[in-house]
């Protein structure tokens, strides 16, 4: 930065000023100070100025669900919530370290300003994790009693009433819910659906828990069709359970939707290219993901952040 500055004839503040874009610094020597650095080849170290700042400008993001064996997530988190995460952060300048629950006590977290949880965890295992952390937290899902993170999420209910209400409007009176519903998410999503179920005149037959994979999906309907429930619709709370669900009917001889219809959850692309292309409750992941970094950023310059609620809208396929 000295030998910018000598070299651009200014001061070594004016030169940070200016190449932080600082307003206070006229547009004529921010340009010559540019210049300078492009020819010089400089660059902020950015470590170094953390250092000198006592901050490390980092933000982890922690996806609630382990590891398997082989070292991949039990279930591929919605690219595109990482991906409005990750814009927000680095437009504000901030790093994303991206981890799971068994690195909470890593030092490079324990090092990070801030942290968004995505997942609560079955009973809100999850959050009792995070509970008595120094350090901010914003949550992907739905407040919580006895927890003040905040949260951004769907309304979960909302998109469980919106699938009822789309079983209702083609015939389909005797649904079955797949979807372990010890995770608040999905206690809302079957909440919702139950209610508007009820007050369609239909009426909710069975409910099954099962894991977010698409071989939970596949042994909960071997499961339901070896017990003889007589069912006519399935509302799975995730496209992955949705899919599986569709493979299992279709060993037992039962066509999908011609026999039942079925209504997934999230609107993933891999629910959409399957056969037949999966109807789903859509989440605006993107949005999502970009109030989450939005709010704990606000958390972490000492602003005040309030949790928020997306609307759900169902996007309708062929099955």
């Amino acid at each position: 930065m000295a030998d910018v500055a000598r070299a651009a004839d200014v001061s070594k503040i004016t030169v940070s000023r200016a190449l932080r874009d600082d307003p206070s610094v006229r547009p004529e020597t921010r340009g010559k100070v540019a210049e300078v650095a492009k020819r010089l080849g400089y660059r902020f170290n950015l470590p170094a100025r953390n250092f000198r700042l006592n901050r490390s400008r980092t933000v982890s993001v922690v996806v609630e669900m382990p590891a398997l064996p082989t070292g991949a997530l039990a279930d591929p988190y919605p690219l595109e919530l990482l991906r409005g995460i990750s814009q927000e952060l680095t437009g504000a300048g901030y790093s994303l370290l991206l981890a799971t629950l068994n690195d909470l006590d890593a030092p490079t977290l324990q090092a990070a300003e801030g942290g968004i949880l995505l997942g609560q965890g079955a009973d809100d295992s999850a959050l009792r994790m995070i509970a008595d952390s120094p350090t901010p937290w914003v949550v992907w899902g739905v407040d919580r009693p006895g927890y003040d993170h905040p949260t951004v999420g769907t309304d979960n209910a909302q998109g469980g009433a919106i699938a009822a209400q789309r079983f209702a409007s083609i015939g389909r009176r005797r649904p079955v819910i797949l979807g372990d519903t010890h995770h608040a998410e999905l206690a809302a999503r079957a909440g919702g659906f139950i209610a508007a179920t009820r007050a369609a005149g239909g009426a909710v037959v069975d409910q099954r828990a099962c894991d977010f994979t698409f071989a939970a999906g596949v042994e909960a309907m071997r499961t339901l069709i070896g017990d003889g429930v007589e069912f006519d619709a399935v509302f799975a709370c995730s496209d992955l359970i949705a899919m599986g669900a569709i493979f299992a009917l279709y060993e037992c001889g039962r066509r999908t939707p011609r026999d039942v219809s079925v209504i997934g959850y999230d609107d993933t692309q891999a629910g959409a290219t399957y056969v037949p292309p999966l109807t789903s409750v859509h989440q605006d992941w993107r949005r999502g993901g970009a109030l989450l970094a939005r709010k704990v950023i606000d958390l972490i310059e000492g602003r005040e952040a309030r949790s928020e609620m997306l609307p759900a809208r169902l996007t309708i396929r062929g099955s």
